[in-house]
């Protein structure tokens, strides 16, 4: 992070932001920082989500809510206080979030959101994400196909009691860095590339004193054994326990030895013996690409193929003619006992070739881009670099629709049905609301909102979740201990609810404005109860 730097201490957004940086980089910040996200409704759950965005700065948000605050609000919610009662929730909200972080932009509507979606839909466009707390299931329907034929991401979030539900809602997000856990370094080992076999064969192993024969970089080392162990053995790698044993043995024996035989203490030909099982691999092009370069928006592209498409076919291209099966080199080595020259020496061998390859990506994205119609500079080679250092890692996540989901012949009974064969799976959670706002479309209000409803609504309840199981054809039983503890919840939104799940929805947020890490597909429960959480794809 050198441009920031003054004289080589941080700048002073990078001591605001240090921790941050060191996930997503400076890339990841700047998207954050253009960033526009709309929240529906001031809720305690809404505000949680806003502080959680607000905080790592979020470049600007916009509250829609035409309610007034009250002392339920000012009792669950950090962000209105007592003398707020009265005035509008959105606004208040807005003037103490940004207290938060001077950098953020803050906006509020005071309207209701079902008005806008009636008058003026296309006001959705102008947002990044929109995220919708506490809403009912009418509106997010209609929400959600409005968003969805906008192509704008939707992130649904909702306290109950002590549940917590969200529910992502996206054509499609293409994600470059997926930042998976345990990456093993691309090093080509097995099939080193020319520049990397020649800088290998330049180091004579046998006839080195043994200050240098000590800082041998241990990809080095075990690059020139796996060279002797295909010689020797039909030119297959190392790849069951007991060939990679004596393949470690193999390299334990080029250790030096002292004048009375005793083994020398090279760490570096310890280490490579270590390294042997992530260094010793096939390299291949995973399964999940190969995915993404048969995947039809990879084929036939088009004037109106996002630049992530017109990328992974660039790569595709390379892969199939230049790149000999292989992705392009990442050009990154780990750190490794090794004098600073060495090191440096193999860590260029690694980065020029990645420098070369991403060249000839660029070179099959703009042949690619004119054969589409586009400009040469509608992808910049920011992108492109990016990418191509992360071809192995990309991932594609696409949700189904809400109304595909709420659909009576496109609901996924399956998912429903298989995860219901433990009767306290997070899974009868789902089913639950789905039952309160089935309640609420009948009787304009949420079971047990008052104590005296309480034990009256739990018949109309358990009457609302057989109905709606019974029009979905869902073989499955729900205890009658969930009837009586939703209408105990009288639809209440306790604060400890609201901000672990405002914590959770703002990763994922964070996510889909980045594109880096894997967002949820497409549902996701907590239950504050037993304190578990679960995905299901509905």
């Amino acid at each position: 992070m050198a441009s920031g730097r003054t004289g080589g201490r941080l700048s002073v957004k990078e001591q605001r932001y240090d921790r941050q940086l060191r996930l997503w980089g400076d890339h990841g910040q700047e998207a954050l920082e253009l960033a526009h996200v709309c929240v529906i409704t001031a809720t305690a759950t809404g505000t949680e989500i806003l502080k959680n965005l607000v905080l790592p700065g979020i470049g600007s948000f916009t509250i829609i809510d035409g309610n007034p605050v009250t002392g339920e609000d000012v009792g669950n919610s950090f962000f209105l206080q007592r003398s707020n009662i009265g005035q509008n929730r959105a606004q208040c909200a807005t003037e103490l979030l940004q207290e938060l972080n001077n950098d953020v932009c803050g906006n509020f509507v005071e309207e209701n959101p079902d008005k806008l979606l009636d008058n003026d839909p296309s006001f959705f466009c102008r947002f990044n994400v929109v995220i919708a707390t506490q809403l009912p299931e009418s509106m997010l329907v209609r929400l959600a196909d409005v968003l969805w034929n906008y192509n704008i991401p939707l992130l649904i979030c909702r306290t109950y009691g002590l549940i917590g539900y969200m529910r992502i809602v996206i054509k499609e997000h293409p994600v470059i860095e997926s930042h998976p856990d345990n990456a093993l370094d691309d090093l080509r080992l097995d099939n080193p590339f020319p520049e990397l076999r020649e800088h290998v064969q330049s180091y004579d192993l046998e006839h080195m004193e043994k200050k240098e024969h000590s800082h041998i970089p241990w990809i080095v080392i075990v690059s020139q054994y796996i060279e002797k162990w295909c010689n020797e053995n039909n030119g297959q790698i190392p790849k069951n326990y007991k060939e990679k044993e004596a393949f470690r043995e193999m390299i334990r024996q080029g250790i030096l030895k002292n004048e009375n035989g005793i083994l020398e203490d090279e760490e570096n030909f310890e280490e490579a013996i270590k390294n042997v099982n992530t260094a010793v691999i096939a390299t291949k092009v995973p399964s999940c690409i190969e995915d993404i370069f048969s995947d039809d928006h990879c084929i036939n592209l088009s004037q109106q193929s996002p630049s992530f498409w017109i990328l992974a076919r660039a790569v595709k291209e390379f892969v199939s003619k230049e790149g000999q099966g292989n992705l392009p080199v990442r050009g990154t080595i780990p750190d490794m006992i090794a004098d600073s020259s060495k090191f440096i020496s193999l860590q260029n061998i690694y980065r020029d070739k990645a420098k070369k390859d991403a060249e000839a990506v660029s070179n099959y994205a703009a042949k690619l881009l004119q054969s589409v119609g586009k400009a040469p500079e509608s992808i910049s080679q920011k992108e492109l670099k990016l990418l191509c250092s992360n071809s192995a890692f990309l991932r594609i996540v696409r949700c189904r629709s809400l109304s595909e989901e709420y659909g009576l012949n496109t609901s996924n009974k399956d998912e429903i049905t298989s995860h219901m064969d433990n009767p306290d799976s997070e899974m009868v959670l789902y089913l639950m609301l789905r039952a309160v706002d089935r309640f609420f479309k009948h009787n304009g209000r949420y079971p047990g909102v008052y104590n005296y409803q309480v034990e009256d609504d739990i018949g109309k309840l358990k009457s609302c979740l057989n109905s709606f199981l019974q029009e979905y054809g869902l073989p499955v039983t729900v205890k009658d201990d969930y009837v009586h503890e939703f209408c105990r919840y009288g639809a209440a939104e306790p604060h400890t609810t609201a901000a672990f799940l405002g914590g959770a929805a703002a990763q994922e947020v964070v996510k889909i404005v980045t594109r880096q890490f894997v967002i949820f597909n497409n549902t996701y429960i907590y239950n504050g109860m037993s304190q578990t959480s679960a995905t299901f794809k509905l």
